[in-house]
């Protein structure tokens, strides 16, 4: 099957580029915003039947700021996760081999988000960071806030891997499936085109599978989750389910996903860094769950 050539740069304005990858990650902040509003204006969501007018993990107001916060450790974590777990050597390039930010402006590699290259679990940890800082700056519920988010991730996530399959990158292991996709090597940005290596082979499109697995699927158990079982009157549960959710689906698309270069040798050399990754969000997921029943039980 065919890569669809798509050029990663929607739209270039002399040294400015607007990229696919760029749009995705507004997309899925705008469309999880617009999904967290949703959630605040339904308090019965939130509350305890008979329990009187529960508090709400924040304001509309503050939910507003806070997405600043979260938007900036989306960003930052997820790049400097990216370095720190595949490509530490970005740490280490000289000065006069930094890129170029609109031609002029000399950035490191490190933080050169435009030349692709973020990392999931290092953008958790960075919206983590922010939450936590936020909650504290304002007095807030961590865990609460922590509830919210979880519920809107997977829409990010979606995006994010749509763009991902766009870019060509994070492709599959090679398949002989019949929707095998012959991915190009790199895109040359003076020809305008995909290059493609002589010996390419069909991969699986595991962009697709995780958008599938992360995105949508995960997307509509936590939907249930808070509509139908209302967890979100059980703090701790959303992020719970969310943790496990993701660290499953990613564990499971790891095997179909090319491995990165750096992988875990000795007994457990067949786990990629992804799997490695994975294994204590769903280690953690399963806690809060674990928490969560037991306060049920304790309150009954």
């Amino acid at each position: 099957m065919p890569y669809p050539d798509i050029d990663p740069v929607l739209l270039s304005l002399g040294p400015l580029q607007i990229r696919w990858y760029a749009l995705a990650y507004i997309a899925g902040i705008l469309a999880g915003w617009w999904y967290l509003i949703r959630l605040l204006k339904q308090p019965e969501l939130w509350t305890p039947k008979g329990a009187g007018p529960g508090a709400l993990p924040l304001t509309k107001a503050q939910l507003d700021d806070v997405i600043f916060y979260v938007t900036l450790g989306i960003i930052l974590g997820g790049r400097l996760g990216f370095v720190f777990f595949y490509r530490p050597e970005l740490l280490a390039v000289p000065f006069g081999e930094w890129d170029k930010l609109l031609g002029f402006l000399p950035v490191p590699p490190a933080l050169a988000i435009w030349q692709g290259g973020m990392s999931f679990h290092g953008g958790l940890i960075g919206v983590a960071v922010s939450t936590f800082y936020f909650a504290r700056k304002y007095k807030l519920n961590p865990v609460g806030i922590g509830d919210l988010f979880a519920c809107a991730a997977p829409i990010g996530l979606f995006f994010g891997r749509i763009a991902n399959f766009i870019n060509a990158e994070l492709y599959g292991r090679p398949s002989d499936v019949p929707w095998a996709v012959r991915f190009p090597e790199y895109y040359d940005r003076l020809s305008g085109e995909w290059i493609y290596a002589a010996d390419a082979v069909p991969r699986h499109p595991s962009q697709l599978y995780e958008a599938g697995l992360e995105g949508l699927i995960l997307f509509g158990v936590l939907w249930y989750a808070v509509h139908r079982l209302r967890v979100l009157q059980y703090k701790g549960a959303a992020i719970g389910i969310f943790l496990a959710g993701y660290g499953l689906s990613r564990f499971i698309v790891e095997f179909f996903r090319e491995p990165d270069d750096y992988k875990y040798a000795g007994p457990l050399g067949f786990l990629t860094r992804g799997m490695m990754l994975s294994v204590p969000m769903i280690v953690l997921g399963l806690w809060f769950a674990w928490h969560v029943s037991r306060k049920k039980q304790q309150a009954a």
